[in-house]
């Protein structure tokens, strides 16, 4: 192993989470070209993966891994690319674009998050459909109108919380297709956080800052 790889490196050793991953970075290609990804270090063994969606929201994913350091930052399309040639032995994950990510992001545990409701998958997909028609009937060039993005949806509830969730983070959930679809029997876990709230479905999460937008600045140079 070279020295620069040393200091950098990706290892995916399942051929599976090499797969989970590409798919991640799939979609988030699609939503954006030219967008970055965030890895983070997870304990010794998980690596989690940080996107930006376009709705204000950001999707993650985790899979099994080590990481070389703790958090980097590199191009998502690099990234897939490298992992289609990828095998079991540690890879450098590409260029880091560090400073095109200033900030933060929300513990990838459930630490600090507390369960408010279970709702159904298919539920959450009817609402992003039925979203994805009011905006072709009233967006613009510029996509989906704010008023629908920011509009609240449905409200989850438990016996000490309520939060209530507006079409932007279905439409992220959506867009990423991280629930398998109007005829699964999955369900999306809301859980809150005193600055976020986050939906954990089968093939991923999204997340957004409670009352505000992410504090999170992309920078895009290429």
């Amino acid at each position: 192993m070279t020295g620069a790889l040393a200091e950098r490196s990706l290892t995916l050793p399942a051929p599976s989470d090499r797969s989970d991953l590409s798919t991640f970075l799939g979609h988030v290609t699609r939503l954006d070209a030219a967008a970055v990804v965030r890895l983070r270090r997870r304990a010794p063994d998980h690596v989690v993966a940080w996107c930006e969606t376009g709705f204000d929201v950001l999707a993650t994913r985790a899979v099994r891994g080590s990481l070389q350091p703790a958090d980097v930052t590199v191009a998502a399309d690099g990234l897939r690319a490298l992992l289609a040639g990828a095998g079991s032995a540690p890879f450098d994950p590409g260029f880091a674009m560090d400073s095109a990510w200033r900030g933060p992001v929300p513990g990838e545990r459930a630490d600090g998050f507390v369960h408010v409701e279970d709702i159904p998958g298919p539920v959450l997909v009817d609402l992003a459909e039925r979203g994805v028609a009011l905006a072709r009937e009233h967006g613009g060039e510029h996509g989906p109108p704010t008023s629908l993005l920011d509009q609240t949806v449905l409200t989850a509830r438990s016996a000490d919380e309520s939060v209530d969730i507006p079409m932007r983070l279905v439409f992220a959930l959506n867009a990423m297709k991280f629930v398998p679809g109007e005829d699964s029997d999955d369900r999306v876990r809301v859980r809150l956080h005193r600055s976020w709230v986050r939906l954990d479905a089968r093939y991923g999460s999204v997340v957004r800052a409670r009352g505000a937008s992410i504090p999170l600045m992309v920078t895009r140079g290429r």
